[in-house]
């Protein structure tokens, strides 16, 4: 590398340096019937989720989604992706959800829904990922210890 003592050097030497890549231009992903899959995961759920263009209905595990999520709580997080998105009743969603508990099925099944949204439609993928929906939540239960009651509860403590 040649050195560098004024601005017109540096001028040069900054033309000369290779162009910076263009940005990735991403393609939707489909099935043959029209369909994105993606897998969603939150502690121990495993979500299968295909989604294509529809009305809005939403099946888990064979059941409607107010069947199957009673809670609304999480009901709104399964909608979350769909409305920072602002794509509210233009998908079907099918999932199959395994693992865990209704909290983390749930999020599991967003997950798995921003994941399918982006791979559908690509443009997308910037408010999904500035919502954070396309990072998988690493939080996961902590083992239980050995001489502890629980992951880091003492037992109680007698003097006598």
């Amino acid at each position: 590398m040649s050195d560098i003592k004024s601005l017109d050097d540096l001028k040069s030497a900054v033309g000369t340096a290779a162009p910076a890549p263009a940005a990735v231009v991403r393609t939707p992903v489909r099935d043959k019937l029209g369909r994105a899959y993606a897998t969603g995961k939150r502690k121990n759920a495993v979500a299968r989720v295909w989604i294509k263009p529809g009305n809005g209905k939403v099946v888990v595990n064979g059941k409607e989604m107010a069947a199957y999520f009673a809670r609304p709580v999480l009901q709104m997080i399964l909608r979350q992706p769909f409305t920072v998105a602002n794509v509210e009743g233009q998908f079907d969603v099918f999932a199959t959800v395994a693992g865990g508990g209704l909290s983390g099925q749930a999020g599991a099944v967003k997950h798995g829904v921003s994941k399918a949204l982006q791979l559908y439609e690509p443009s997308l993928r910037p408010a999904l990922k500035a919502a954070g929906f396309l990072t998988r939540d690493s939080r996961v239960v902590e083992r239980k210890k050995y001489g502890k009651a629980k992951a880091r509860r003492s037992f109680q403590f007698s003097k006598r």
